[in-house]
């Protein structure tokens, strides 16, 4: 594995394990297609929960319009790759 590809694989475990703490759901495994719906307690104080924790955790912000455009885990994953985070799907899956 190259630095890049531990750097990508990181920030992939760091958004499973906020993912996890934020919906209490230790088996949740990210995927491309995975929606609010999917999640049981994915609720609106949850989202705002798991926003504040993705901005935190990749010092970034997102603004409305990035935010209201997410509609699946994977448009999350292309908005942190247009933030320049080294973010990226593979083989792994935590």
């Amino acid at each position: 594995m190259t630095p890049t590809e531990t750097i990508s694989v990181m920030s992939l475990k760091k958004l499973t394990d906020l993912f996890r703490e934020t919906f209490e759901d230790e088996s949740l495994v990210l995927r491309p297609d995975l929606t609010a719906r999917d999640v049981e307690k994915w609720d609106s104080f949850n989202h705002i929960s798991l926003v504040i924790g993705i901005e935190t955790i990749f010092d970034i912000t997102l603004t409305t319009k990035e935010i209201s455009a997410m509609g699946n885990v994977g448009d999350l994953i292309a908005c942190l790759q247009g933030k320049d985070i080294d973010i990226a799907w593979g083989k792994d899956r935590f």
